[in-house]
């Protein structure tokens, strides 16, 4: 993941729910979500498949959402991936969601299909991790990432699918999937991706759900998939750091800016110790909130 890449929101629109797409679409700011995904996996009956793809191309021939945009394809393996995925690579999306990705092979797959289609050098591949299997393959699904064709970048959970294959209730607090889900974040760094956390199917903007947002910044993921424009708003928010740790990180980049620092690699910053690993923190809590800085990576 790049410094300045916000993945905060993750709105998924039906993609065959033409209103829902034109919302997105008009709004200047893509209902501030940090990107979409459009959907032609599980929103779509199997008998609207085809409907879907044609409605969502119609629509992003001529107008984009001022957002980063993302397509999720059925399973490469299923009898709509081929052309869905076709049908993705021609409306240029900023990247390609895969589901049911369950080994490295899958990844594989997908990036073997971008070869062979002459695929933007630009286009990103996202892995939904939905089931005990993908759990068990994080570490070889994320290495793919550092293929030589690597377009992985990131994670993407899938916690209703896993509730349903594991039989595991998706209980307020998710005490029974912190372990799966800090194993999702421990393989995306490992690997330099992004993860984003899974939706909150209750469509009320409730208790539950900030502190549902507010847990998954807490666990170190980068945003949360949705799945209604009425969540993005409480999303960003949880995701956004606070004054006082924007205030902590510049004062961090200001005293590594400070001519009378260069070349010294421990600072004191108001009565604290910081280092470059410090610098690099701060440069990403920033970045979070939205706020660029001059500073090149430093020990990278």
């Amino acid at each position: 993941m790049t410094d300045q890449t916000s993945l905060r929101s993750v709105l998924y629109v039906p993609a065959n729910n033409a209103r829902a797409v034109e919302k997105v679409i008009v709004s200047a700011s893509a209902l501030d979500a940090d990107a979409v995904v459009f959907d032609l996996e599980d929103a779509v009956a199997p008998g609207q498949k085809r409907t879907a793809r044609e409605t969502l191309r119609n629509v992003l021939k001529t107008k984009r959402p001022a957002c980063r945009i993302l397509i999720r394809i059925n399973a490469l393996d299923s009898e709509w991936g081929t052309e869905d995925f076709l049908a993705a690579l021609a409306m240029s999306p900023d990247a390609i969601v895969l589901p049911k990705v369950e080994s490295a092979g899958d990844v594989d797959a997908a990036l073997s299909a971008c070869e062979a289609s002459d695929a933007a050098s630009s286009l990103r591949l996202w892995a939904m991790i939905e089931s005990p299997m993908a759990v068990l393959n994080l570490a070889q699904i994320a290495s793919r990432a550092e293929a030589d064709n690597g377009r992985l970048e990131a994670l993407m959970l899938g916690t209703n699918d896993l509730s349903l294959a594991t039989g595991v209730p998706l209980a307020a607090g998710r005490a029974a999937y912190l372990p799966w889900i800090m194993q999702c974040v421990a393989a995306a760094r490992a690997y330099g991706l992004s993860i984003v956390d899974g939706v909150y199917t209750a469509l009320e903007n409730g208790p539950e759900f900030e502190a549902e947002c507010l847990q998954g910044a807490q666990l170190g993921l980068d945003g949360k998939s949705l799945i209604h424009p009425k969540q993005v708003s409480v999303c960003n928010a949880a995701f956004t750091p606070d004054a006082e740790a924007i205030a902590e990180a510049k004062a961090i980049c200001a005293a590594f800016d400070d001519p009378a620092n260069a070349g010294i690699a421990v600072l004191t910053v108001e009565n604290k110790m910081v280092e470059f690993l410090h610098l690099k923190a701060a440069r990403r809590t920033l970045s979070k909130a939205g706020i660029l800085t001059k500073y090149s990576p430093i020990g990278e």
